[in-house]
């Protein structure tokens, strides 16, 4: 393995940690690769011993890497290996432009967990979280009343409320994590989603729906209204690639 750039000795072994998991996760180092000698790689990336190991803790604890004491460092297969905690690093591609299918990926992990989360909801929602969903509402369908319907980052804001609610409300700690995760994947991309999904965030009519179904105790009527909301957006985001694949 070569080609790797002397760090900066202000993040040390994060730096060493961004180097690797970019040459596995872009596929540069393939699956059973084994990893040079400490000593060899301490030497390549002008770092001291302390910072590499804690470089390579950091990739096997999120499963790109195999560490064998006494033995070979090894790559492992991250998407059989590997968590939600690599999500972020996967949005941008080798060449530094937006991966579709992780954008595809990320889109239709959206509308699952946001439909179900929402069934959920309907029949664990509190009085206090009902009412707070009909407060987001009110905010909604005054900003959007009173000429902001192309306002892309207030929309982000009032719909970021909104889906805090339903999915807290699903009671699953999985669900709401996940979300988490799916925000922080679309960091790198945040301004142009949030222009692209313009259209889902300002319908009025469909959250209020949504809220009916939820306050209506409906689980399937509320998963329904969920996937069909969360849809549009979808369906926007994905037709957006399909037409710079086509350009």
């Amino acid at each position: 393995m070569s080609g790797f750039s002397p760090v900066e000795r202000t993040s040390v072994a994060s730096a060493v940690f961004d180097q690797i998991a970019a040459r596995i996760l872009d596929g540069t180092l393939p699956v059973g690769e084994r990893l040079p000698a400490e000593r060899a790689l301490t030497e390549e990336f002008g770092v001291n011993r302390q910072a590499l190991r804690e470089a390579l803790q950091r990739l096997d604890q999120l499963g790109l890497v195999e560490i064998r004491h006494g033995g070979a460092t090894r790559v492992r297969d991250f998407r059989r290996s590997a968590g939600l905690d690599v999500l972020p690093r996967l949005f941008l591609g080798a060449d530094g432009g937006i991966d579709a299918t992780i954008v595809r990926s990320v889109m239709e992990m959206r509308t699952a967990i946001g439909a179900d989360a929402a069934s959920l909801a309907a029949g664990r929602a509190s009085t206090e979280v009902r009412a707070a969903l009909h407060g987001v509402l009110a905010d909604l369908d005054a900003l959007v009343a009173g000429g902001g319907a192309d306002d892309a980052a207030g929309l982000a804001a009032i719909d970021v409320r909104f889906w805090d609610l339903l999915v807290e409300a699903s009671g699953n700690v999985c669900y709401r994590l996940s979300l988490n995760v799916l925000r922080d994947a679309c960091r790198p991309v945040e301004a142009l989603v949030d222009l692209l999904i313009v259209d889902e965030r300002r319908d009025v009519p469909a959250h209020r729906d949504l809220i009916a179904a939820v306050e209506a105790g409906d689980g399937e009527r509320a998963r329904a209204r969920a996937a069909a909301l969360l849809d549009q957006g979808r369906a926007a985001v994905l037709a957006h690639f399909s037409e710079e694949d086509r350009a």
